[in-house]
């Protein structure tokens, strides 16, 4: 490669190599285009490194933690249990992210993706710059992908640094709180104020809105709040953070609730009340590419900015902020690219949140159902009817299917229970292809399984439930 003045010609170049990025990358190489990643960090992007997988590790560390702690329910009893939060971490970043990341390296070369380190700053709409530490290097390119994904929000009076944590620091703690205190009570904040009581911390939770997980419906909802009760978490709704005081070896937070000024004192404070997406400061407006609200970035049904070679996926436009609605948006920009009649459909677009229990949620609520002139039922099967999770000793939770009155059409499902994350794909699936209650009920679901709640709820909507 000649480094210098003279602009390298790129065929399709992708901007960042998280779930989005490093997706596009694979799939337009399938597709037979010569591509070119570009990073300025690691590789597999906040995802994989700092966000989505280490969590769910150091959530997986708190449920063993625990069960070691106490599975007399079982007639197991054990004794000394001690944790190690530094091999925990060891654990986390070099047999699960590296892993992933080297993974994700191993791809890319194996797709004859190259991999350029560096910054990209656009100069037009086919030139870009990539400025690494002790080099620059101009490139031409005929397509773009750009996938830069988000960066943690930052409030006023919690500047991020010492004993006030963005999630990512949230992550990488080296010992485990006494006390930890959480600004935002979303999925991220809900998911780590879960693992870390699990591993040991008394935990605090401002949420600024009603409830906790404000995404999901109230009945979802109180199974969290239930289980956070049992172990000692401290949820406080309508909580607006003012400021955090460093007192050397501790933080103190001060939040108000309805007008009354309280304070906590804690050995690290998290704020997790949001994302933004990452769209400034990369030359977007001088390729000529349209930047809408809140820094989102407005692409049509391909990923599509308004200038026609360039396009966006992921957390940068408007949506959900989901990995798995990157990776699939990805795809679907690659294979644009490459001349395929394809389009984005949202009809059956997961969420989940790994809490305890877990929640799932997708497609349509009853509520949006009806607000959208639908004639539907909602049908709701607890865990306790299922024998896998007694089994298991986990029997908090229900499904809820919500199907059409004409037809039985599944249209949307809710899931709090042990295996949510995993059982919700089956109804997706369904909703996708526009099964009926009838078509999961006349699949024969492995006994005993958790699947089976799924066909009980099923057989439920048909008027027909067996275990009910």
């Amino acid at each position: 490669m000649v480094v210098g003045d003279f602009a390298v010609e790129l065929d399709t170049v992708v901007i960042g190599a998280g779930p989005g990025g490093y997706v596009a990358a694979i799939r337009a190489a399938e597709m037979g285009q010569k591509v070119a990643i570009i990073e300025r960090e690691y590789i597999g992007g906040v995802c994989l490194n700092v966000g989505c997988i280490p969590s769910k590790a150091l959530i997986a560390a708190g449920h063993h933690y625990q069960e070691s702690l106490d599975s007399s329910m079982f007639g197991v009893t054990s004794e000394n249990v001690s944790l190690d939060f530094t091999k925990t971490q060891e654990w986390k970043d070099n047999k699960v992210v590296k892993t992933l990341t080297s993974g994700v390296g191993y791809l890319l070369k194996k797709h004859k993706v190259e991999t350029i380190e560096g910054e990209a700053f656009f100069v037009d709409d086919h030139t870009l710059r990539v400025i690494h530490p002790d080099s620059a290097q101009t490139y031409s390119f005929n397509h773009a992908i750009v996938a830069t994904g988000s960066r943690p929000i930052e409030i006023p009076g919690f500047k991020f640094g010492g004993r006030v944590l963005d999630s990512t620091g949230g992550l990488s703690l080296t010992e485990v709180p006494k006390k930890f205190v959480i600004i935002g009570g979303g999925v991220i904040g809900a998911e780590l104020g879960a693992a870390y009581a699990n591993l040991g911390s008394e935990v605090t939770i401002l949420e600024g809105s009603p409830q906790i997980l404000p995404t999901y419906e109230k009945d979802l909802v109180k199974l969290v709040e239930d289980d956070f009760k049992k172990k000692g978490v401290t949820v406080i709704t309508n909580a607006m953070a003012k400021e955090s005081i460093d007192n050397g070896d501790s933080v103190t937070v001060k939040y108000a609730v309805d007008g009354k000024e309280e304070s906590v004192t804690a050995d690290y404070v998290m704020v997790t009340v949001g994302r933004r997406p990452n769209t400034e400061d990369m030359g977007l407006e001088q390729a000529g590419v349209e930047i809408g609200e809140r820094g989102l970035i407005p692409v049509d049904n391909q990923g599509r900015t308004n200038v026609p070679n360039i396009f966006a996926i992921g957390d940068i436009v408007p949506g959900a902020a989901l990995a798995h609605k990157a990776s699939y948006e990805a795809k679907i920009a690659a294979e644009a690219i490459s001349g395929k009649k394809v389009a984005v459909d949202y009809k059956a677009m997961p969420a989940v949140a790994f809490t305890d229990p877990e929640l799932a949620s997708v497609g349509m609520t009853i509520k949006e159902a009806k607000e959208a002139g639908l004639e539907a039922t909602a049908y709701k099967f607890p865990f306790s009817g299922n024998g896998r999770a007694l089994s298991l000793g986990k029997t908090e939770g229900f499904i809820r299917l919500v199907t059409t009155n004409e037809d039985n059409v599944i249209i949307g499902a809710q899931i709090g229970g042990v295996g949510a994350s995993d059982m919700v794909s089956e109804l997706a699936l369904a909703i996708e292809s526009g099964m009926n209650a009838e078509d999961i009920a006349l699949t024969i679901h492995p006994h005993p399984s958790l699947g089976e709640i799924t066909m009980d709820a099923a057989e439920l909507a048909l008027g027909l439930p067996i275990h009910i």
